[in-house]
């Protein structure tokens, strides 16, 4: 059940209630008594992935995993190929830039 926060458009009171989802908004302020109690808009809660439970984690194919593993361990080891320098002329040229 989610927490909605509340606001008193009369004296500037302001609750947090523990509701249903279903359950009607409240509209009187327990302060002051009057019906000018408005629901404000919450940002929600954030919600965490972790552990095992999920499908990336339990239900991939076992092809898949052994592939993941084979380029975890080729990626760990050594220069990849994204990472090298370029050599010979190209890595002493500037480049070259478009003039108007």
């Amino acid at each position: 059940m989610p927490t909605y926060e509340y606001e008193c458009q009369a004296c500037g009171h302001r609750l947090e209630e523990f509701q249903s989802m279903t359950a009607k908004p409240l509209t009187t302020c327990p302060e002051c008594k009057k019906r000018k109690l408005k629901r404000l808009i919450g940002t929600g809660a954030g919600l965490i992935f972790r552990g095992s439970g999920f499908y990336i984690t339990d239900y991939r194919s076992g092809e898949y995993k052994k592939q993941a593993s084979a380029e975890k361990s080729s990626s760990s080891g050594g220069e990849s190929k994204s990472e090298s320098k370029p050599s010979g002329d190209a890595a002493k040229k500037p480049k070259a830039t478009k003039s108007d």
